[in-house]
């Protein structure tokens, strides 16, 4: 079969005008970037308020494994299938960070016959919205230095500056540098360093503002230092929220593309789920929920990083309510959490399968039992999955209260989701919804921590060193402790350990760090060894990635 990128390229793509007619979008709402992607002006946004909304469909997944899982895959052939069913559907997704583009996990338009398009503009610069979130926040460093230099009239400790600039591109070598070296006009020399930019509070901030107002207050609350008293010092003190806010003027609008299927994909804002909140902007999924009766939506990673924050995040502060969750995984993914090695995925493993089913049924538990949200697992389907390993499948849901289906959508499209549509449909037609938050908003900071640990990650407690139990108890005390907790953690298990597969239990959060977003309105629990400037790995996909003699970019998946 043809690569992703060669599906890709030869796909017919309509004018975006004629993707924007299916959901009723005017021409004049419309700022084209190119025949095949627009922005969609907030104005438009705002005089389809008073629409009612439509169900809201959150694809989440099992903890990723090398053998991969296919989320966004899935919530595009998801969509796919939804419009062949004859329902009026939208994707509203995130968008690809360069650092994985050029790193090692790919990029974030799907695969195979479910992805979105123009897949190569999607994976590179798209529309500029990361250039402008970096460009603003790197504007407000060189404000924070730029008073200081000039005689810091508000008393910056320099050894407590907590902003740091950022780049949208593994670079390790950045992660820990100093600044202002040489001479006296260089400024104040001190210790920074450099964040993702999908790491970044202003990416964060971006994704969970509700309007250019609403981002433009939450941008003058971002902390970025302390004084000699040890009093916050924030971006509105130096007056840097409003030429920030004029940076991202236009990215805040959403970004409006098409599926290989040419229907409607709406792709906006794109945190990380292992060190950030994990989910598309607020904003694109509000607008969405007006334009469509059925909207699918992603969180990064697995259910116990992505769909936490969407829920214990996202949802709280946007007062949203999904209507079910798709939780996706593999037959190989789960035989590689049951011990089975990457070379013998392949081969039927009926006794890894039943070990690995532990990752899955934790999960769908946490959904369940924690958030009370209706669950379908869609499993992405592989030539060489076996009957047999299909039959524990389908026990497995029975004991679960579940259903367990397969779909093709990799191969076939939306035709190939098709039972998953109509079972998601009907999950949500018939199944109760009580959904509710992990924890209160009242509850103190620690304690939240205590109970995502506990309830989702299957620990015994959290741990943390004198220092950062002291920041944790600032915090609460300087007013910050009905914010919900954003964990930065490794995506790859339940523990700190990405070594331990399954379903580890009874072992202890390490919190490392603690990091104040106070324009975001979160806090950010940083365990174990995660990093939130990612390295490139011993062969970069960077290196597969070229132009052909002819122009076309080939290498990107």
């Amino acid at each position: 079969m043809k690569s992703d990128i060669e599906i890709a390229q030869a796909a017919k793509l309509e004018k975006i005008t004629k993707v924007a007619e299916k959901l009723n979008i005017p021409d004049s709402a419309l700022e084209p970037y190119g025949h095949y992607k627009a922005k969609i002006s907030l104005d438009y946004i705002n005089s389809i308020k008073s629409n009612p909304d439509g169900k809201l469909i959150l694809v989440t997944a099992i903890s990723p494994t090398p053998a991969g899982e296919g989320k966004t895959t899935t919530s595009v052939g998801l969509g796919d299938a939804l419009n062949f069913i004859g329902k009026k559907a939208l994707v509203t997704i995130r968008e690809p960070s360069l650092g994985p583009v050029f790193g090692m996990k790919g990029g974030a338009a799907g695969g195979g016959m479910a992805q979105v398009i123009p897949m190569e503009d999607i994976n590179l610069h798209f529309t500029g919205d990361f250039n402008a979130i970096q460009l603003a926040n790197n504007l407000l460093a060189a404000m924070l230095d730029n008073h200081i230099h000039h005689g810091n009239i508000l008393n910056i400790d320099v050894r407590r500056i907590s902003w740091k600039r950022v780049l949208d591109m593994n670079d390790r070598a950045l992660r820990k540098t100093v600044c202002s070296l040489g001479s006296i006009g260089n400024g104040f020399p001190r210790e920074d360093g450099f964040d993702i930019v999908v790491a970044s509070e202003i990416m964060a901030i971006f994704c969970l503002a509700t309007s250019l107002q609403d981002l433009k207050e939450k941008l003058g609350n971002i902390v970025i230092a302390y004084n000699k008293k040890k009093e916050p010092i924030l971006a509105k003190d130096i007056n840097a929220h409003g030429a920030m806010t004029v940076l991202l003027k236009n990215a805040v609008m959403p970004n409006l593309v098409q599926t290989l299927e040419n229907n409607p994909a709406m792709i906006h804002g794109g945190p990380f789920a292992n060190i950030a909140h994990g989910c598309n902007s607020v904003i694109a999924t509000q607008a969405s929920l007006k334009l469509a009766d059925y909207v699918v939506t992603e969180a990064g990673f697995g259910a116990d990083l992505g769909a936490e924050k969407f829920l214990d995040i996202k949802c709280r502060k946007a007062n949203l309510k999904p209507a079910a969750v798709v939780l996706v995984a593999t037959i190989r993914a789960l035989k590689y959490h049951g011990g089975c090695e990457l070379d013998n995925l392949n081969k039927e493993g009926c006794d890894y399968l039943q070990k690995g089913l532990v990752n899955l049924e934790r999960h769908v538990n946490n959904l369940k039992n924690h958030y009370g949200l209706p669950v379908v697992v869609g499993i992405n389907g592989f030539t060489f999955d076996t009957d047999k390993e299909r039959k524990i499948l389908q026990q497995k849901s029975n004991e679960l209260g579940v259903p367990i289906i397969s779909s093709t959508h990799w191969a076939d499209g939306g035709k190939g989701a098709k039972e998953l549509a109509e079972v998601v449909v009907n999950t949500i037609e018939k199944s109760p919804n009580n959904f509710s938050y992990l924890y209160d908003d009242d509850l103190d900071l620690w304690s939240k921590m205590e109970t995502v640990a506990k309830k989702i990650y299957g620990a015994s407690g959290i741990s943390a060193p004198s220092n950062i139990k002291k920041q944790i108890d600032d915090l609460q005390n300087a007013g910050y402790g009905k914010y919900p907790v954003c964990v930065a953690k490794t995506q790859y298990s339940f523990s700190t350990d990405p070594s331990l597969r399954g379903a580890p239990s009874d072992h202890i959060i390490p919190i490392r760090e603690v990091r104040l977003a106070a324009g975001a309105e979160f806090i950010v629990m940083v365990c174990g060894d995660i990093m939130t400037m990612p390295g490139l790995p011993k062969v970069p996909a960077a290196e597969k990635i070229d132009l052909d003699a002819n122009g076309n970019i080939v290498g990107l998946f």
